[in-house]
Order: structure tokens, then C-alpha cells, then sequence
């Protein structure tokens, strides 16, 4: 049984998705605004989010923002806003899939099961060969190389790290400060420079546009599927 929020203002559509993921033996948390979903992803372990745009006190954009800064969950947006713009920016903030107004329930239900069950694959794959999957990436952590499309790269303890935690929460934004801490446990004992030249090499390993640049904020790795 899996932990989904269901965060929209308008209740009759919260309690339509909520009939039909139950029905998979789910639990559904219920919040009308961001500030409630916020509050909710605080205090329980939610595996899976069903987020509105436009909500008041703070809207869906804010709320994918801050789950992003946390452990990594699929999050699935709901809204009314149907430009491409309005998709991509979704997107872009860390959402996993992006569903338009109106909607079949019985499709919110089936991409709900999908997400979860590359959930469950994934921490099965990890915990049994040790194995992190991330699109086209194969990362072994018990050799410290990555496979990608048929080809082995060996990795050095740093861009080990770096690789390992982009692949555990791929499109998250990390800052040169989360990774630092990650890499070597210590945010302040190398410099801005380390880290590009680390990422420079981890990308001619893996693709150059498979680590993105955020300006003014980190890095993250992109996955196309």
C-alpha cells in the first residue's frame, strides 16, 4: 500500500481521484491548498503526489519546488493550464508527468500504478545487484562504473559519488553545497572549480547533456525516456 496526497481546491475533483486510487489499496491524503500539502508531506511518508497548479496560499509550482529539496517521489500534476509553456515549466521544476483538465480518472489511476511500479522495480534492483537505473544509465555501485548504451566507464571515488547521487533523485536540482557535502562530507573543503572539472569529466563519460547547468542554483541530471 502506497502513500499518495492528492493536493487540488477543488474538493469534487479530489474526491473523484481519491475513489479511484483507493480502489488499488491506497492510502489518500486530501489537502484543497499548497500550504496543506506542504504541512502534509511534512509530517507522513508520502510516496507518490497528485499536485494542482493553481491552488491558493501556494500554488502547485511552489509545492513541486519543495518536495524536489527532499527525498526523491514522482509527482504528478494536474491542471487546467494546457500551454506548452505552462507544461515545460512544470516539467522543468521536477515533475514526473503532467495530466490537462478534463481528465479520465481511470487514466490518473493507471499512470499512478505505472510511476509506483517503477518505484518498486527500482529499490528492488538496488537492494538485490546493487544496481541504480536512471534512463540509458547503469550505475554499479559495487564496481564503481557506469554502463552506458553497452559501454563501461570506469569512475573515480568523486565522480562515483556525484553520479550516485544524481541517479537516486534524477531532475532534482542539487546545489554545489548539497553535492559537496554528499561527495566528500564536508560542504567547504573544495572549491567551485573541483566541482566543474568533476563534472566535465562525468559528462564526457555519459553524454554532455545528461548533466544540465541550472544557472544560479546546481546541477541535474536529465533523463530521456
Amino acid at each position: 500500500m502506497a502513500n499518495i496526497l492528492v493536493a487540488d481546491d477543488e474538493k469534487e475533483i479530489v474526491r473523484l481521484i481519491k475513489i479511484y486510487i483507493e480502489a488499488n489499496d491506497n492510502r489518500v491524503f486530501e489537502a484543497n491548498d499548497g500550504e496543506s500539502a506542504l504541512q502534509i508531506l511534512s509530517r507522513e511518508q508520502i510516496d507518490l503526489a497528485i499536485v494542482d497548479i493553481m491552488m491558493p496560499k501556494k500554488d502547485g509550482y511552489e509545492v513541486i519546488k519543495e518536495i524536489r529539496k527532499g527525498r526523491y517521489i514522482p509527482i504528478l500534476v494536474i491542471s487546467a493550464k494546457i500551454e506548452l509553456s505552462d507544461r515545460i515549466l512544470g516539467i522543468d521544476l521536477g515533475a514526473d508527468d503532467y495530466i490537462t483538465k478534463p481528465f479520465e480518472p481511470l487514466e490518473v489511476a493507471a499512470k499512478v500504478r505505472a510511476h509506483l511500479r517503477r518505484i518498486d522495480a527500482q529499490a528492488m534492483n538496488e537492494q538485490e545487484q546493487h544496481i541504480i537505473e536512471a534512463g540509458s544509465l547503469i550505475l554499479n555501485c559495487d564496481e564503481c562504473v557506469v554502463i552506458k548504451e553497452g559501454q563501461t566507464y570506469e569512475l573515480t571515488k568523486a565522480e562515483y559519488k556525484i553520479l550516485e547521487l544524481f541517479m537516486r533523485q534524477p531532475r532534482r536540482v542539487f546545489t554545489k553545497e548539497q553535492i559537496y557535502e554528499y561527495a566528500w562530507g564536508n560542504e567547504y573543503c573544495v572549491d567551485d572549480n573541483t566541482i566543474r572539472v568533476i563534472i566535465s569529466r562525468l559528462r564526457s563519460k555519459i553524454g554532455e547533456d545528461k548533466i544540465r547547468t541550472i544557472r544560479g542554483l546546481g546541477y541535474r541530471l536529465e533523463i530521456y525516456e
